[in-house]
This record gives structure tokens, C-alpha cells and sequence, in this order.
């Protein structure tokens, strides 16, 4: 089979389609022939050399694909070869087959074409398991989300919205604001020339955001504890704004508020079931009513994984940006 790997870290061109083994599944695991993957913010860190995969995993890139599968190993049961899927990877979805953990499948949702659901494991495990399973989010309170129009974010928006949550988002064009607003966003913000604080607190009478879902990290920390509302949640998914921040304790008591921060892919595999298993429950019958649909800016044949990443890593995207296999085109 081909795959995209990395033979040594760099920029987009340190991408190369080569032919490498076949993977062969284990235990508990299923072999699915790839129709497509999804660009994430983490494999352009792999990429650069900062964040490798879990030992034991595939080295390649490609933390969520969509496909066919191809192959049960040993163990695996209530799936049959040929079942379309989409599954949450560890790594390895950029590549034609890629060795799956059964529990981390999941069916391509009604509504949804074969290669778009590609754009859906991660956005909606990672949402779904911060703003629902750990923040709790209620309807009538104000879900604050960082980057709206993201992956994450135009999943979030319409997660927020069919649970009967108010949804303020930033954003750094009037293009990207305007898509948010379309999914559902009541309250936008461009974080060029607003201040976020303000302008939520301004839209919530004062009252600030019950929930903020922040990909950015240290450069937000502070701003951040200071939008939240009495208390209120911060979850913090990623560091694009940096690793290390000030943190004002006496603020965050004075709110009783709370901060939790997480990734997926480094979790075991008994607590990645549980959120997929929780995502096909409460999330899925939600593309079957017409309340959710995947978002995706542009699909690129997978050899071209490096023109991807430069669109990715220019933010010149909104929704996801998908890699299409030979087979799946």
C-alpha cells in the first residue's frame, strides 16, 4: 500500500507518498481500506517533529479516516467486511489501509457520503467529550468557542445549538464569521479588532460565558477566566497561543470556576471507546434528523497531503480540509 510518511521533520515537503507495508490487524482490532482522512492541527505537529504518536501506533499521520473495512482480526465482533466506517485513530490516516481498535469505529452517519464522513471522528469525539461529558453544557447557557470556524468549531456551534445552547464564537474574517453565523452562532466576534471579554460580556448582560472551549492556550489564559461566568467552564483543547500562562487563582475562586484541558489521541483504549460509544449514541441520530452536518472547506487527493497542510496551517480553511485516497476518489 502507499501512505504519506515523514522522513525526516519539516515543512509541508517533509510530506512523502511512498509504498510501505501492509498492515495486518490484531486482537480486537479491524483493517479498513481508506477512502479518506482529515488534516488536523496535531499532524502538522508531528510533521515538525513535536508530537510523536503513542508508542505501538502507526508512525504515519492522520488521526481520523473514513473507509471500508477490509479485514477482522481475531475478537471482533457486530462488524462485517464491506460495513462502511469512519474511525478516531491514534494515527495512520493518511495512508490506503490503516489497522483500527474495533471500539473506535463508528458507522457512517445517515445523510452523510462515504469520503465527507472522514471529517467527523475527531470533531465530534473531542467535542462531544469536553463541552458535554465534562463541562456539562445545559441548554439556555452561552457556550463561548474559539476559532468558530474550525473543525472543531463549526462542530461545536452546531452540537451547542441542537441542545438549546447560545453560541458566541471569534473568528478573524468577516467570511468566517458570516459561516458561524450560518451554522447557528448568535454572537460573533473578529479577534482583530474586538475584544472578546467585552463583547461577550456586553451580549450576556454581563453575566459572561458558562462554558469556553479555547484552542489556543497561554495567550487566552487570562482573558479567558476573566469571560467566564459565575461558575462557568473552561476547556481548553489546544496551544496554539502557547504552553505556559498566568493563572489568577483568586479570579477563578471568585467565579468557582473550573479549568480542564485534554487531548485524545494518547488515551487509553477502554476510554476512547467510551467516547465513541457516547458520540454514536447521543451524536449520531442527530445527522439522521438534519441537526448536524459535517463541514468541509476542500478536498485534495492524498499524495498532495503538503498542499493540504499549507492551507491548514494558514488558516485558510473553514470546516475541514480532507485527503482523498486513489481508491476513495
Amino acid at each position: 500500500m502507499h501512505a504519506i510518511t515523514i522522513p525526516e521533520p519539516g515543512g509541508p515537503e517533509a510530506l512523502v507518498w511512498d509504498e510501505v507495508p501492509d498492515p495486518v490487524p490484531g486482537e480486537g482490532e479491524v483493517l479498513v481500506a481508506v477512502a479518506a482522512g482529515a488534516v488536523n492541527r496535531a499532524d502538522i505537529l508531528q510533521r515538525q517533529g513535536f508530537y510523536d504518536p503513542p508508542p505501538g501506533t502507526s508512525p504515519y499521520p492522520g488521526l481520523e479516516c473514513s473507509g471500508r473495512i477490509a479485514e477482522i482480526g481475531p475478537g471482533v465482533s457486530g462488524w462485517n467486511v464491506g460495513d462502511e466506517v469512519c474511525a478516531l485513530l491514534s494515527g495512520g490516516g493518511y495512508a490506503e489501509k490503516v489497522v483500527v481498535p474495533a471500539g473506535q469505529l463508528l458507522p457512517v452517519p445517515e445523510g452523510v457520503g462515504l469520503t465527507r464522513a472522514a471529517a467527523l471522528p475527531e470533531v465530534t469525539c473531542t467535542v462531544w467529550s469536553n463541552v458535554f461529558m465534562i463541562a456539562h453544557l445545559r441548554p439556555g447557557e452561552t457556550l463561548l468557542v474559539h476559532g468558530g470556524s474550525s473543525g472543531i468549531g463549526t462542530m461545536a456551534i452546531q452540537l451547542a445549538k441542537a441542545v438549546g445552547a447560545r453560541v458566541a464564537v471569534t473568528a478573524g474574517t468577516k467570511e468566517k464569521l458570516d459561516r458561524c453565523a450560518e451554522l447557528g452562532a448568535d454572537i460573533l466576534v473578529n479577534y482583530r479588532e474586538q475584544d472578546f471579554v467585552e463583547e461577550v460580556r456586553k451580549a450576556t448582560d454581563g453575566a459572561g460565558a458558562d462554558i469556553i472551549l479555547d484552542n489556543m492556550g497561554a495567550k487566552y489564559l487570562e482573558r479567558n477566566v476573566r469571560a467566564l461566568a459565575v461558575n462557568g467552564r473552561l476547556a481548553i483543547i489546544g496551544m496554539q497561543g502557547g504552553v505556559k500562562g498566568e493563572l489568577n487563582i483568586g479570579a477563578l475562586l471568585a467565579k468557582r470556576a473550573a479549568i480542564s484541558a485534554t487531548s485524545l489521541r494518547a488515551r487509553p483504549l477502554e476510554e476512547k471507546a467510551a467516547i465513541v460509544a457516547a458520540v454514536r449514541e447521543h451524536v449520531w441520530p442527530l445527522f439522521a434528523g438534519g441537526h448536524l452536518r459535517p463541514v468541509v472547506d476542500r478536498e485534495l487527493p492524498m499524495p498532495e497531503a503538503a498542499a493540504a497542510h499549507r492551507v491548514v496551517e494558514e488558516s485558510g480553511h473553514i470546516g475541514k480540509v480532507l485527503l482523498i485516497t486513489p481508491q476513495g476518489a
